[in-house]
């Protein structure tokens, strides 16, 4: 498969060697130096591009991608107030859109469980729930994207919650994120279930990048030659 990066930062350089440990080649690698590289030229030649930016560059990498008709993968968060006009796009191209928060398979897997227990949960009002998430220090956006993914399902899930803020709060109808930065953590995501018999967690914690990048690939193989939009709980058939 024929791949073009689109953000070069640590997950760029860890796209890039996942893709080419499994067999496939890069054609082109985009960052602020070389931004007119993404050109509708360059984006014929690939397969899939992968795209992981910045929220303020994200739209109108992805928009670039399908006016050229090139299916396009993006893990950018923070920039979803555009996510409808995306999909738009992509519809009225015929093209081929996949986003996801977070492609790591066992991220992915939390979400499932995380939807799941949140259904569970909403008959018994003695437990009360937070999300806790911890990442590096040089991440761009607070909450992250995988924290908000998590919130809206529980709030999807549970009558009682209505909406989420990023602030520890008292109001029983409000969700609470709290989010850490630390040095050196990939990412680390804890549902929490407190009432005052017992607790329960749900957790996941990232040990590197490579669950991430190796994901993206895998969402590169699966779009690649289709049509339309996508999750990856289509790539993953959960």
């Amino acid at each position: 498969m024929h791949i073009g990066i689109i953000g070069y930062g640590k997950m760029g350089r860890e796209i890039e060697k996942s893709a080419l440990s499994m067999g496939h080649s890069i054609e082109f690698i985009i960052d602020e130096n070389n931004t007119e590289d993404l050109n509708i030229n360059n984006l014929k030649k690939i397969d899939v591009a992968i795209e992981f930016t910045t929220p303020v560059a994200a739209f109108e990498n992805i928009r670039k991608c399908l006016e050229a008709k090139t299916s396009v993968v993006s893990g950018t968060t923070g920039w979803l107030d555009k996510y409808d006009e995306a999909v738009e796009l992509c519809r009225k191209k015929n093209g081929s859109f996949l986003y996801a928060s977070n492609f790591s398979i066992g991220v992915n897997i939390l979400f499932h469980l995380n939807a799941m227990l949140a259904k569970i949960m909403n008959s018994f009002e003695q437990y009360d729930v937070e999300i806790n998430e911890i990442h590096h220090t040089t991440k761009l956006d607070s909450p992250s994207g995988t924290a908000i993914t998590l919130a809206d399902s529980i709030i999807k899930n549970i009558e009682r919650k209505k909406e989420w803020k990023n602030e520890q709060t008292a109001n029983k109808q409000t969700l609470s994120i709290l989010s850490e930065r630390k040095d050196s953590v990939p990412g680390t995501h804890t549902i929490k279930y407190n009432s005052n018999a017992d607790l329960i967690e749900l957790k996941h914690e990232a040990k590197n990048r490579e669950g991430f990048a190796s994901g993206a690939i895998i969402a590169s193989e699966f779009i690649k030659n289709k049509k339309g939009v996508y999750k990856m709980e289509d790539v993953l058939g959960i």
